[in-house]
C-alpha cells in the first residue's frame, strides 16, 4: 500500500530514478549531507530541486493513508503498524533532513546556542502551578511559572498562587505585561546584544524542508475533515485524525522549543504568502493537491464563510436572498445558496424552542457586517493552520504549538492579526461545539495573551478594526436567541430579550468573548476609541438592551408553580460578565475632567437607548402590576456614568439629565424592583417558589450590588432630587401598595394588599425612604469612606475572616480596574476599625479561624444600621448585627436595656443632590408621618416598632437637613393645589412639628366605631366634593395627588401623553365593587407632631408626664448638643433627642414644648378600639408572648443539650460526672450495681442478665512509632531527605522476635516478647453500660433505621445510647462481689516462700474459676463473643506470629500482649511517666479492669505445661538437664532473654481472679531479681573490658559481706565472672569498641542506667496495681519516681526510706540465694553463646527507654512542601498523581485516589492506612492543603494545620497566599491521633469504599 501511494505522489517528477524502499532507509544521512552541500553552493537551483522531489516524494506517502484510515474498513484491514510506519519514516526523513547529515541531536543542540530568548513564554495547560504577583503585574493577567517566580525576588508583595483554568504562558521577561523588577535572573539581562549571529547554513535546511512538513501537515488536516452530520456528533472522527497527527505536531512543538534561531524560522515560513501560494493553490497537475483544495473549499463553505473570488458567482442575489435568510435563520447562513450548505445545528435547535415563541431580528447595518462575519481569505500558512485549528475545535496540542511561537516579536503580530481575522468564525464555531467549556478554556488561553498587551491591541484595533469586529460578533452571537419581551404591554410589546434558558447563557458559552472584550477595554487606548466612536456606542446600546428585562417574573396568585426555573443564574451572570464589567472597564477611564465628552456621549446614547425602549414596551406611566425584573442594565449604564461625570469630571448634572416626563419614566422600575423586594421579604412571592428569593438575594450579594441596587438607588436618588417631592413620596407609597393604610381611621380597606402584609410592606416602603436619603455611596463619599463603611457593616453582622472580608466588600468589579482587593487602603482601613482575635485551640473543639471583630469605638461611632440592611442578603444578618451591637452596648456599660438602632450623622451630600433633601420638607411626606404617629399612638393594627422607629429616623434626618432659616413658601403656593395646605401651612418640617391639626375627614368602612359619630358628612360620598362643604376638616388621598402632580408636569412639557393616562389609572384604583361600602367621618384630632411625639415619650416609658425639657434644668444643653448620652438608647432615647434637635433649630418649638409639657397630659385611652378589635389585639399579643417563651424554652433545651455534649464529648477531663460505678465503689456494697442506659434499669451484672460496658475496639501502631530519641523526624522535602523506619519500637520488636525463633524453639519464643506494637487492639469506653440484650435489640432497631449514615451498623458499629459517643462493641461486666475483693487485700503475713508456692499451685488448677467454663451461661457466651470481635479487630499479620501456623501459643501471646498494648498506651497518655499520680487520664472511664476478666478467663483454656512454665525457673534452682536435650531439638529461651512486662502479665493473667493483693506483690518481687540481672547483665556487656575486670575484682572483694544480695557491686561482679565463663565477651572485635561508649562508668551513671532499665517495668506495674486493686498512684519528682513506685508496689521495705542516696539494689528480695540462681540463668545464656557469641550479646541489650510517639515534623512554609511533592513522581506506577497525599506518621508519598496504583481493588491511601497504622491513617494531600484521617472504612476531612497570616485555612489552595504551620493545630492533631479519639471528636466521617 505505502510503495503505491509512493509511486502516485511520485507521478510528475520523471527525472529522478525511484529507489527502493530500503535504500532509502539506509542512507538518509548520507542523501541529506549530499543534499547540503548542492544547497549551499552559489547556484543552488538544481539542489533545490532535488530536495523538493525528495520531500514531495516522502511526504505524500502518508497522505492517501490518513484518508484511508479516516474509513474505518481500511484501518480494520490494515492493521495497526501500517499508517504508523510511514508517518515514522517520513518524520525520520525531516530530522535528517534539517541536521544537514549530522545528528539531529546535535543539530538541536547547536540551534539552542543562537537562542536570544529574553522572553520565558513557558506556555502550560489546565491544572498548571502558576504565580501572580499583583505588585509586579501591569497587566492583571500577569502570570509566572513556578521557576522564575522563585528565581526571581517577590519578598513582601502581595502575590498567590494558583491553578491555572484555561493555561497560560509565563510572562516573565515581557515589560509589556509586568515590571522589570520582577524579572527573574535568567529574563534580567537584555540577552540580544551578546548571542552570536546565526550561521547561514545552520538553518538552510530548515527552511526549504519546513514549508513542506507543514503544507503536508495542512493537507492532512483538509483530508481528515469530514462535515459532521446533522446528527451525529463527529467529536470522534477528528480526534482520530487528531491522535494520528500527534507526532507531527509534537514535532512541531519541538522546533519551537529549540530557542529563538528556530522560531525566526519558523515564522517565516508561516508567513510567507508566495509559499503559501505556491503549494496550496490547487492548480498544477498534482491531482492529490487538487483534490485537497476541493476538500478546503468545501469546508470553508460548509462553514457558511464565502471565498473571496467566489463572490461573483453569489454576489448577483445577496440583496433578496440575504435579507431572508437572515431573517429565519439568524446569521448562521450566510448569503444566499450558502444558506442550504449550512449545517442543520441552528434549525435543530429552533425546533426543540418551538418557532413561535423565537422572533429574529434582522440587522441592521447588514452590508458592514456581513463581511465582518462571512469572508475569510486565507493568504499564509498561518492563517490556514488557525482555521483548521478552530474547525478542530482547538485541539491541545495545537494551541500550545500556536503559542509557543509567541515569544517571537513578528510572529505575535501576525498571528494576532489572523486570530482577529477569524473572530467571527470563532464565535461560529463556538456556538455549535459540544465541548463549549473545553474549547472556552483553550480560546481563552490564546486570547488572554495576545490582547492583555497593550501595545499589540491598540495596534490591532487601529489595522483591523478590532472593537467593531467584537462588538458586531458579539451582537450576532445574542441575536440567535431573541425572544419577544413580555414585559409591560405583552400584545404589542417590539422590545426583545435574550432568552435565558438558552444553553448559550445558561451555560456562558458568551465569556470567552465578552472577557476578550473586557480585556481590550482595559487599554487606556482602546477604551478611548471605543468611547469616541458614535457608531459603536450605538451598537453596543442595542446590545445591553437586548438584557434590558430579561427573566422577566410574573407574580403567581393562585397555584404554586409547577417547575421552578433556574434561569436567574444565567440572568445575573449574563447582566454582570456582558453588562457590567465592560461598563467598569470604560469607567475606569473616565476619571479625569479632561473625558467629559465620552461621558456625554455615553449618557445621550444611553438615554436614546432607553427612550426607545420606553417605546418598544410601550410603557406610558403605570408598570404592569405583579411583574418584575431585576434586570436594567440601561438604567445602570445611565447612572453609573451620571456618578462618574459628577465625582471625577465635574460636570454639571443638570446639563446631562433628561426631561422631567423622561426622569418619571426612569424611576418607574427601579423603584418597581424596590417594592418588589419588600414583597419577596414579606412571603407575597411564596407561590413562585425558593428561586424567587433567590432572585433577591443575589440582587443585594457582594457580587452584584455594585453593579445592580447601588445604580438603581442612586438612579432614584437623582430622580427625587429633581421632581417633585410629592409626587415622588406619593409614587413610593403607591408603588408598596400601603396607600390605604395612612389613613387616622382605625379600620380601612386596602383593594391591593392582604392585609397580613400590611405591616411588613409599610416598614419596607419606610425602611428604602430612609435608606434613599441616607445613603451617600455615589452622593458624595470618597473610595477610602466608602470602603470604611462597607467594611464596618460586614464587621458588625458578624465577625469575619479576612478572606470573607475580601470577598463580602464589593470592590470594583471590574478585575481590570486597578482597585485590588487586597491594596494597602484594605489592609489600613481593616486595622483601623478592626481587632484580630487569633484562633484559639480547645482539644475536641472546633478548628476556627483567625477572625477579624470591630473595635468598640465603631460600634460606639461608626455602627450604621441603614449601611446593614442595605447589604444584608439574609435578614437574620440585620438581627445579629443590633444582637452584637446590644450586647456590646451591655458589656461597656453604656446602655442596659434593649437598644435602638443608633442614627448616624451623614456624610455631607454633595451640592449637585442637594434637591434630594426636599424630600423631607414636603407635606405629603409630614402628613405620612403625622399619620402615622397618631396611629401607633392609638395602637391601630398592623404597626410595629420598626415602623416607629423608621418614622423617627425620618423626622431626625429632616431637623438634620432643615434649611436654616424658617422660609414661609406659603406664598408662592399656586391655587388649585390648596387640597390639602390646611393640613401644614408651609413645607418646613420645622415649623410645620409644631402645627396642630384639629379635624381630619376620613373615609371609613360602615362598620368602624368612627362612623357613630358623626352622621351628617356620611350623606356626600365623594371625599374631595365634600371638601368645600366643612373647611374645618382635612382630606388627603395620596393617589389623587399623584395623579395630579402627574398631570401638571405632563402639561407643563406639553405632552399629549394625558389622554392616554386618565382612564387607564383611574380604573385600576377604583375599590372593587364586593367590598365593603365606604362613608366618611370626621375625627376630632387636635395634635401636633411635637404633641404626639411627647405623648409618645409617656407610652414608651409607661408613666405620666414622663418627658421633662432638659434645657429648663441646663441651658448648656441647647449651645453644646452633642450629648454621648443619647447616641445609644431605645425609643425613650430617641423621642427625647428629636425634641432637643427639634428646640434647638427653632425658638418657637421650645416653647411650645414647654408649653404643652406644662398641660399635664393624661394619656390618650385607646376610647376607639372596639371589643372585636381588642380581641384580635390580645390574640396578637398572646400570641408574641407564647412565641417568646417557646423562644426561650428552645435557648435553654440547646444550652442544656450544649454543655451536656461538652460534658460528655471532652476526651481530656478527668473529673467527669458521668455515673460509673465498676469494680470501685465502696466497701459496704455488696455488688457492683450497673445503671443500662437503654432501658434505664439498675441492677447487678448476673450470668443469666448480664451488663456489659459500651467500647470501642480499634487497632493501633501508635506504640509502634515510638523512637528512642526526642526530636522528631522530620518530613523529607527533598530527594536528599529519606525517612527510615528502622529504629522505630515496632522494627526493633520484630527483629527481637526473629532473632529469637531462629535459634530457639517456638512455643518457647511466644512467650518470652509481647506483640501488638503495630497493630495492638486498644479498647477505650466512654463509661455507660447497658444490658447486652438491650444492646441486642438497639443494634436489631438501627439496622432497620435507614438514614444513619457514617457507621456501618452490620460491622457491630453503633453510638452510645446516652452521649452519642462511637462504639462497636460491648464489654461483659464480671459479675463481682466488692466485699471478696476488699478481703483479697488484706496484707498477710506469710513469707515469700509461701506465697511462691501458693502461686504455683493456683496456676496449675486449671478450672480455678468462680465460674465453670463448660456450663453455656449467657455471660461465657458474651465473654467468648467480644473476644472474638478483640481479635478481629485487628488484622491476621498482627496476630500470628508463630511459625506454626493456627498454634494455640498464638492466641496466648496476642491476649496477653492485649494487655499489655492497653497499659503501655495510657503510660504514653500520662506522657511516658507516672510523676504526676492520680487516678488513670480516662478517669472514670477505663475498662481494663474488665478486659483483665476477660482476658484471664481465656488465658486458662490454655495451661502452660508445668515443666515450661516460668514461674519455676524463677524460683527454684534445677539440676542440670543439658545432657537430655537432643541436638535436633531447638532449646528455649533462656530466662534472661524474656520480657519481663509479658512475664508478668503472663503469670497474673494465669491466676484465678480477683487476684489476691500479696500473690500480686510476690510475683513483683519474683520478677523484679529477674529484671534487675537483666540489666546487670547489659550494663556488663556495655562496658569495656578493663572496667570489666576492675568490677569483677571490686565486687568480689565484697561478697561475704551481710547484704551482699542487695549490693550491685557484688551481684554485677558475680554476674561478670559467671558470663565469662561462655564466650558472650571474647568477641571483642574492632567492629565492638565503637558500639561501645567511651564514657567512664561512675558509680552515679551505673545507677542511673540500672534505675532507667528496670523504670519501664515499673511503671506499667504500677499502673496494673491501680487497675486492679483500685489503688491511687503517688505524685512526685521525676528523679525520686523510681523510688516512689518501688515502694507504692512493696519491693520497699517501709523503712527503708530515711536512706539519703538510693539505690536500686535495695529493692531486691531474692526468694532463692541470690548467686545460685544467677549462675542457672548465665549458664543458659553461655551455653547459647558457645556457637553465637554475636546474637547472645545483641539480645542481652534491650532498648527499653522508648520515647513518646511523634508525628513526622513539618516545615514552616507550606510552599517548601508543594514545591517538592506536587511534581514528585509516584515510586509505584512512576507517574505524577493527580492527587498526591503524604502520610504524616512514616512520611511515605501515596497517589490518593489513584488507580494506577490500586492493589486488589484497595486504593493506596487506604492501602496505606492498613500497613502503616493498622486502619489508621493520617495524611497530608499535597494539592489541598488539608489533611484527611482515615480509619478503618471511613474517613473524615480534619482541616489544615496551615494557616495563612490571617489565620486561615486555605483549603484546596485557591486562594493560593503563604500559608505557615499552626503549632497548636499540629498538636492538637497529634493528640487526637496518641489519645485515638478521632472516632469522637470529628464528626463528619463517611464511607471510603476503599477508594481512597
Amino acid at each position: 500500500m505505502a510503495a503505491a501511494a509512493a509511486a502516485a505522489g511520485g507521478g510528475p517528477q520523471p527525472p529522478q530514478p525511484e529507489l527502493p524502499a530500503p535504500g532509502l532507509a539506509l542512507d538518509k544521512a548520507a542523501t541529506a549531507a549530499h543534499l547540503k552541500a548542492a544547497l549551499s553552493r552559489p547556484d543552488n537551483r538544481a539542489g533545490a530541486e532535488e530536495l523538493q522531489a525528495l520531500l514531495e516524494r516522502v511526504l505524500s506517502a502518508e497522505r492517501p493513508l490518513a484518508a484511508a484510515a479516516d474509513s474505518e474498513e481500511a484501518a480494520a484491514a490494515g492493521g495497526g503498524g501500517g499508517p504508523g510506519a510511514a508517518e515514522e519514516e517520513a518524520l525520520e526523513w525531516c530530522k535528517c533532513l534539517l541536521a544537514g547529515g549530522g545528528g539531529y541531536d546535535e543539530f538541536c543542540a547547536a540551534v539552542r546556542a543562537y537562542d536570544p530568548a529574553a522572553l520565558c513564554g513557558l506556555v502550560w495547560t489546565a491544572n498548571f502551578v502558576a504565580y501572580r504577583c499583583r505588585t509586579c503585574g501591569i497587566s492583571p493577567c500577569m502570570s509566572l511559572c513556578a521557576e522564575c517566580f522563585h528565581q526571581g525576588d517577590h519578598t513582601g508583595h502581595d502575590f498567590n498562587m494558583f491553578r491555572s483554568q484555561a493555561g497560560g504562558a509565563c510572562d516573565c521577561g515581557d515589560s509589556n505585561v509586568m515590571r522589570e523588577s520582577g524579572f527573574c535572573k535568567r529574563h534580567q539581562i537584555k540577552s540580544s546584544s551578546n548571542i552570536p549571529c546565526v550561521p547561514k547554513d545552520l538553518l538552510m535546511m530548515s527552511e526549504f524542508v519546513l514549508p513542506r512538513f507543514i503544507f503536508c501537515l495542512i493537507q492532512y488536516l483538509r483530508e481528515g475533515y469530514n462535515e459532521p452530520a446533522a446528527d451525529v456528533p463527529s467529536e470522534k472522527d477528528l480526534n482520530k485524525v487528531l491522535q494520528l497527527l500527534e507526532p507531527q505536531i509534537s514535532f512541531l512543538e519541538d522546533l519551537t522549543k529549540m530557542g529563538g534561531a528556530m522560531r525566526s524560522v519558523l515564522t517565516q515560513v508561516l508567513t510567507n504568502q508566495q509559499n503559501y501560494k505556491d503549494l496550496t493553490s490547487g492548480l498544477g497537475e498534482n491531482s492529490c493537491a487538487k483534490k485537497s483544495h476541493e476538500k478546503y473549499l468545501i469546508a470553508l463553505k460548509s462553514s457558511g464563510l464565502t471565498y473571496p473570488e467566489d463572490k461573483l458567482v453569489y454576489g448577483i442575489q445577496e440583496p433578496s436572498a440575504g435579507t431572508s435568510t437572515l431573517a429565519v435563520q439568524g446569521f448562521a447562513g450566510a448569503t444566499g445558496t450558502l444558506g442550504q450548505l449550512d449545517s442543520s445545528d441552528e434549525e435543530d435547535q429552533d425546533g426543540s424552542q418551538g418557532l413561535g415563541k423565537r422572533k429574529r431580528v434582522k440587522l441592521s447595518s447588514s452590508t458592514k457586517d456581513q463581511s465582518i462575519m462571512d469572508v475569510l481569505k486565507h493568504k499564509s500558512f498561518l492563517e490556514e493552520l488557525l482555521f483548521w485549528t478552530i474547525k478542530y475545535e482547538f485541539p491541545q496540542k495545537m494551541v500550545t504549538f500556536l503559542l509557543n511561537m509567541l515569544p517571537d516579536q513578528e510572529y505575535k503580530v501576525a498571528f494576532t492579526k489572523t486570530f482577529v481575522q477569524h473572530y467571527a468564525f470563532i464565535m461560529k464555531t463556538l456556538k455549535k461545539s459540544h465541548e463549549s467549556d473545553t474549547m472556552s478554556n483553550r480560546i481563552v488561553h490564546i486570547s488572554v495573551q495576545l490582547f492583555s498587551n497593550e501595545e499589540l491591541a491598540r495596534q490591532v484595533t487601529e489595522e483591523c478594526q478590532l472593537l467593531d469586529i467584537m462588538v458586531t460578533v458579539l451582537l450576532y452571537m445574542m441575536e440567535s436567541c431573541l425572544i419577544k419581551s413580555e414585559l409591560q404591554d405583552e400584545e404589542n410589546s417590539l422590545h426583545v430579550v435574550v432568552n435565558c434558558g438558552e444553553a448559550l447563557l445558561k451555560n456562558n458559552t458568551y465569556w470567552p468573548l465578552v472577557s476578550d472584550f473586557i480585556n481590550i477595554l482595559s487599554h487606556q487606548s482602546v477604551a478611548k476609541r471605543f468611547l469616541e466612536d458614535h457608531g459603536l456606542l450605538v451598537t453596543w446600546m442595542n446590545f445591553v438592551s437586548f438584557f434590558q428585562g430579561m427573566n422577566l417574573n410574573k407574580r403567581e396568585l393562585n397555584e404554586h408553580v409547577e417547575f421552578e426555573s433556574q434561569t436567574y443564574y444565567a440572568a445575573f451572570a449574563a447582566e454582570l460578565e456582558a453588562c457590567a464589567q465592560p461598563m467598569w472597564g470604560l469607567l475606569s477611564h473616565c476619571k479625569v475632567r479632561e473625558t467629559q465628552e465620552y461621558t456625554k456621549n455615553v449618557v445621550r446614547y444611553c438615554i436614546e437607548a432607553l427612550q426607545d425602549w420606553f417605546d418598544a414596551i410601550n410603557f406610558v406611566d403605570e408598570p404592569a402590576p405583579n411583574q418584575v425584573t431585576f434586570h436594567l442594565p440601561l438604567h445602570r449604564y445611565y447612572a453609573m456614568f451620571l456618578s462618574k461625570a459628577v465625582k471625577c469630571q465635574e460636570l454639571d448634572l443638570d446639563s446631562v439629565l433628561p426631561d422631567q416626563e423622561m426622569l418619571m419614566k426612569l424611576m418607574i422600575h427601579p423603584l418597581q424592583i424596590q417594592a418588589s423586594l419588600a414583597e419577596i421579604h414579606s412571603n407575597m412571592w411564596v407561590r413562585n417558589g425558593l428561586q424567587i428569593k433567590g432572585q433577591a438575594m443575589t440582587y443585594v450579594q457582594s457580587h452584584f450590588c455594585n453593579s445592580m441596587i447601588d445604580p438603581d438607588i442612586y438612579l432614584l436618588q437623582v430622580c427625587a432630587s429633581r421632581l417633585d417631592p410629592d409626587y415622588f413620596i406619593s409614587s413610593v407609597f403607591e408603588r408598596f401598595k400601603v396607600v390605604d393604610l395612612l389613613t387616622m381611621a382605625s379600620q380601612h380597606q386596602n383593594t391591593v394588599l392582604d392585609a397580613e402584609h400590611e405591616r411588613s410592606m409599610l416598614e419596607g416602603a419606610l425602611t428604602f425612604l430612609v435608606i434613599l436619603l441616607s445613603l451617600r455611596l455615589h452622593l458624595g463619599m470618597s473610595d477610602d469612606e466608602i470602603l470604611r463603611a462597607e467594611m464596618v457593616a460586614q464587621l458588625c453582622m458578624n465577625d469575619r475572616t479576612h478572606s470573607s472580608l475580601l470577598d463580602l466588600i464589593p470592590e470594583n468589579p471590574n478585575p481590570k480596574s486597578g482597585i485590588i482587593p487586597g491594596s494597602y487602603s484594605f489592609e489600613s482601613v481593616l486595622s483601623a476599625v478592626a481587632d484580630f482575635k487569633a484562633p484559639v485551640f480547645e482539644p475536641g473543639g472546633s478548628m476556627q479561624q483567625g477572625m477579624y471583630t470591630p473595635k468598640a469605638e465603631v460600634w460606639d461611632q461608626e455602627f450604621d444600621p441603614v449601611m446593614v440592611i442595605l447589604r444584608t442578603v439574609y435578614r437574620r444578618d440585620v438581627q445579629s448585627a443590633m444582637d452584637r451591637y446590644t450586647a456590646f452596648l451591655k458589656q461597656s456599660g453604656k446602655f442596659p436595656g434593649n437598644p435602638w438602632p443608633p442614627y448616624k450623622k451623614r456624610t455631607p451630600l454633595h451640592p449637585s443632590y442637594k434637591g434630594l433633601m426636599r424630600l423631607l420638607h414636603c407635606k405629603t411626606l409630614h402628613i405620612v408621618l403625622f399619620t402615622l404617629l397618631y396611629k401607633i399612638l392609638m395602637d391601630h393594627q398592623n404597626l410595629s416598632e420598626h415602623v416607629l422607629c423608621m418614622v423617627l429616623y425620618l423626622i431626625e434626618l429632616g431637623l438634620e437637613n432643615s434649611a436654616d432659616e424658617e422660609s414661609d413658601e406659603e406664598a408662592s403656593v399656586c391655587g388649585p393645589e390648596r387640597c390639602h395646605d390646611s393640613w401644614f401651612p408651609g413645607s418646613n418640617l420645622v415649623s410645620n412639628m409644631r402645627h396642630f391639626i384639629n379635624y381630619v375627614r376620613v373615609r371609613v368602612p360602615e362598620t368602624a366605631p368612627e362612623v357613630k359619630r358623626d352622621s351628617s358628612a356620611s350623606t356626600s360620598s365623594d371625599s374631595l366634593g365634600s371638601l368645600h362643604n366643612s373647611g374645618t376638616a382635612q382630606v388627603f388621598s395620596l393617589v389623587a395627588e399623584r395623579r395630579k402632580k402627574f398631570q401638571e408636569i405632563i402639561n407643563r412639557s406639553n405632552s399629549e401623553a394625558n389622554q392616554v393616562v386618565r382612564p387607564k389609572t383611574s380604573s385600576k384604583w377604583s375599590a372593587p365593587g364586593s367590598a365593603l361600602q365606604l362613608t366618611t367621618a370626621i375625627l376630632e384630632i387636635k395634635e401636633s407632631i411635637l404633641s404626639l411625639l411627647i405623648k409618645l415619650h409617656h407610652k414608651l416609658s409607661g408613666k405620666q408626664n414622663s418627658y421633662y425639657p432638659p434645657w429648663l434644668d441646663d441651658i448648656e444643653i441647647l449651645i453644646q448638643p452633642e450629648i454621648p448620652k443619647y447616641s445609644h438608647g431605645d425609643g425613650i432615647t430617641a423621642v427625647e433627642r428629636i425634641l432637643l434637635k427639634a428646640a434647638l433649630q427653632s425658638r418657637m418649638n421650645k416653647r411650645i414644648i414647654e408649653e404643652i409639657c406644662r398641660k399635664v397630659t393624661p394619656p390618650v385611652p385607646p376610647k376607639k378600639i372596639t371589643a372585636a378589635e381588642k380581641k384580635t389585639l390580645d390574640k396578637e399579643e398572646r400570641r408574641q408572648k407564647a412565641r417568646e417563651r417557646q423562644q426561650k424554652l428552645l435557648a435553654e433545651f440547646a444550652s442544656r443539650q450544649k454543655s451536656f455534649m461538652e460534658t460528655a464529648m471532652d476526651v481530656d477531663s478527668p473529673e467527669n460526672d458521668i455515673p460509673m460505678e465498676i469494680a470501685t465503689a465502696e466497701p459496704q456494697v455488696s455488688e457492683a450495681v450497673y445503671d443500662c442506659v437503654i432501658c434505664g434499669q439498675s441492677g447487678p451484672s448476673s450470668e443469666d442478665r448480664p451488663t456489659g460496658l459500651v467500647v470501642l475496639l480499634q487497632a493501633s501502631s501508635v506504640l509502634g512509632q515510638c523512637r528512642d530519641n526526642v526530636e522528631p523526624k522530620k518530613l523529607p522535602i527533598s530527594e536528599e531527605e529519606q525517612i527510615y523506619p528502622w529504629d522505630t519500637c515496632a522494627a526493633v520488636h520484630d527483629v527481637r522476635l526473629s532473632l529469637l525463633q531462629r535459634y530457639f524453639k517456638d512455643s518457647s519464643c511466644l512467650l518470652a516478647v509481647s506483640i501488638g506494637w503495630e497493630g495492638g487492639v486498644y479498647v477505650q469506653t466512654c463509661g455507660h453500660t447497658l444490658h447486652i440484650d438491650c444492646h441486642k435489640s438497639y443494634m436489631e432497631s438501627l439496622r432497620n433505621d435507614q438514614v444513619l449514615q457514617g457507621f456501618s451498623v452490620d460491622k457491630g458499629e453503633f453510638t452510645c445510647p446516652l452521649c452519642r459517643q462511637f462504639a462497636n462493641s460491648v464489654l461483659p461486666c464480671y459479675p463481682g462481689n466488692n466485699v471478696e475483693n476488699n478481703l483479697w487485700q488484706r496484707p498477710s503475713n506469710k513469707s515469700i516462700q509461701d506465697l511462691i508456692k501458693e502461686v504455683e499451685e493456683l496456676q496449675g488448677r486449671p478450672g480455678a474459676f468462680p465460674v465453670s467454663i463448660s456450663s453455656e451461661t449467657n455471660l461465657s457466651k458474651e465473654m467468648e463473643s467480644v473476644m472474638k470481635d478483640i481479635k478481629n479487630t485487628t488484622q491476621k499479620k498482627y496476630r500470628d506470629y508463630s511459625k506454626t501456623p493456627g498454634s494455640p501459643d498464638n492466641d496466648f501471646l496476642f491476649m496477653y500482649s492485649v494487655a499489655r498494648t492497653n497499659l503501655e498506651l495510657e503510660l504514653i497518655h500520662r506522657g511516658g511517666n507516672l510523676c504526676s499520680g492520680g487516678a488513670s487520664t480516662a478517669g472514670k472511664r477505663s475498662c481494663l479492669n474488665q478486659l483483665f476478666l476477660v482476658l484471664a478467663l481465656h488465658m486458662r483454656l490454655y495451661s502452660i505445661d508445668s515443666e515450661y512454665n516460668p514461674w519455676s525457673k524463677l524460683t527454684q534452682l534445677v539440676e542440670e538437664m543439658n545432657s537430655q536435650l537432643g541436638n535436633e531439638e531447638q532449646p528455649e529461651v533462656p530466662i534472661l532473654y524474656h520480657d519481663v512486662t509479658s512475664l508478668l502479665l503472663i503469670q497474673i493473667l494465669m491466676m484465678p481472679q480477683p487476684l489476691r493483693k500479696d500473690h500480686f506483690t510476690c510475683i513483683v518481687k519474683v520478677l523484679f531479681t529477674l529484671l534487675y540481672t537483666q540489666a546487670l547483665a547489659a550494663l556488663s556487656v556495655k562496658c569495656s573490658e578493663e572496667d570489666r575486670s576492675a568490677w569483677k575484682h571490686t565486687g568480689a572483694l565484697k561478697k561475704n559481706t551481710c547484704d551482699a544480695e542487695k549490693s550491685y557491686e557484688v551481684l554485677l561482679s558475680f554476674v561478670i565472672s559467671e558470663l565469662s565463663k561462655g564466650k558472650l565477651y571474647h568477641e571483642e572485635g574492632t567492629q565492638e569498641c565503637a558500639m561501645v561508649s567511651p564514657i567512664a562508668w561512675s558509680p552515679e551513671s551505673m545507677e542511673k542506667y540500672l534505675q532507667d532499665f528496670c523504670l519501664p517495668f515499673l511503671r506499667i506495674t504500677s499502673l496494673l496495681q491501680h487497675h486492679l486493686f483500685g489503688e491511687d498512684l503517688p505524685s512526685c519528682q521525676e528523679e525520686e519516681e523510681f523510688s516512689v513506685l518501688s515502694s507504692c508496689l512493696g519491693l520497699l521495705p517501709t523503712f527503708y526510706q530515711t536512706e539519703h542516696p538510693f539505690i536500686s539494689a535495695s529493692c531486691l528480695d531474692w526468694p532463692v540465694p541470690a548467686f545460685d540462681i544467677i549462675s542457672q540463668w548465665c549458664s543458659e545464656i553461655n551455653s547459647f553463646t558457645e556457637r553465637h557469641a554475636e546474637q547472645g550479646k545483641a539480645l542481652l541489650i534491650q532498648e527499653s527507654r522508648w520515647k513518646l510517639p511523634h508525628l513526622l515534623q513539618l516545615p514552616e512554609n507550606y510552599n517548601t512542601i508543594f514545591q517538592y511533592y506536587h511534581r514528585k513522581t509516584c515510586s509505584v506506577c512512576t507517574k505524577v498523581p493527580k492527587d498526591p497525599a503524604v502520610c504524616l506518621v512514616c512520611g511515605t508519598f501515596v497517589c490518593l485516589k489513584g488507580l494506577c496504583c490500586k492493589q486488589q481493588s484497595y486504593c493506596e491511601c487506604v492501602l496505606h492506612s492498613q500497613n502503616c497504622g493498622a486502619g489508621t491513617g493520617i495524611f497530608l494531600l499535597i494539592n489541598a492543603s488539608v489533611i484527611i484521617i482515615i480509619r478503618g472504612h471511613r474517613f473524615c476531612l480534619w482541616g489544615s494545620v496551615y494557616l495563612d497570616a490571617h489565620g486561615e485555612e486555605d483549603r484546596d489552595l485557591r486562594r493560593g497566599k503563604p500559608l505557615y504551620i499552626c503549632k497548636e493545630r499540629y498538636k492538637v492533631l497529634e493528640q487526637q491521633w496518641i489519645s485515638h479519639t478521632f472516632d469522637h471528636i470529628n464528626k463528619r466521617w463517611g464511607p471510603h469504599y476503599n477508594g481512597l
